[in-house]
Parts: structure tokens; sequence; C-alpha cells
């Protein structure tokens, strides 16, 4: 595939992700991809993101993805991105406060014949949890080395 076929393939995941179709969104991914960096219980393969784009749509069913820096090849794309949305369900254990998230993420894919075999990516989660309003953890610090 080309670099614009790659490209395409990536907006189309962000589209149908802001779309809220999980099914379309899962399409994106080949059945056995491998996500190097899989989010908080998320599972394996392609059933593993329907799994995460669900439980993300739950929570917050208003999350979009605005892409703002994208680079590409003919094998990767790399995006960094701004998560936003507003909380109205359970998430990662911390029940909804209808507080709104505004959090930085990167992704790396790298696609065959269109779709995500592997991806590498980093979303601020401690960010996500400080802005629902999460409780740290009994006895964490934010000294390192404490």
């Amino acid at each position: 595939m080309s670099r614009e076929d790659n490209i395409a393939a990536q907006e189309s995941l962000a589209n149908n992700i802001n779309a809220g179709n999980i099914d379309a969104a899962v399409e994106s991914f080949a059945e056995n991809v491998v996500d190097h960096d899989p989010a908080p219980g998320q599972g394996p393969g392609r059933e593993g993101f329907r799994q995460f784009f669900t439980t993300l749509a739950t929570a917050f069913p208003d999350a979009q993805i605005e892409p703002a820096h994208m680079v590409a090849d003919d094998e990767h794309v790399s995006i960094a991105y701004t998560l936003t949305g507003t909380r109205r369900d359970e998430f990662m254990g911390v029940c909804a406060t209808d507080k709104s998230i505004e959090v930085r993420s990167v992704q790396i894919g790298r696609f065959e014949n269109g779709q995500i075999v592997e991806r590498w990516g980093s979303t601020d989660e401690l960010g996500i949890m400080q802005q629902i309003g999460a409780e740290p953890r009994p006895g964490a610090t934010d000294k390192p080395g404490s």
C-alpha cells in the first residue's frame, strides 16, 4: 500500500471512532493485530480493540480524536492527537462524574493491505484519571523514589 493509502486508513479509523462506529473502526485492524502498548484490561487482537473502543464509547460517548500531527511512509503512520470527551459512565473503576477530559496521545501503526498489523502508542492515562477525579492509590506519592 502507498503512503496515501495508509494515511486514508488512519483517517478513516479516527473518523469512525469520532462517529461512534465501533464495528467500522475495528475493521481498521488486522484480525491478529499486535498491540505493543495495550490499555489496561485490553485483550489481544482485533477483539481487544473492539473491547477497548466499546469501553471508551460507553464511558465517553462524545469522545473525539483530533489529529494534530501526522508523519507517514509506505508502511507506517505516526500520529499525535488530542482525545476529548465527557465521562458519562464508569471508567477504570471510577464512577461517572460528568467531567470532561482533554489529553494528548501518540500512536504509530504499521500497515499491511490497508489494515494496522502492529501498534505502539501512549496516552496520558494519569491525565485522564486526574481529570475524571480519581483519587490516588493509598500510599502513592508524586515523589520519585519514595
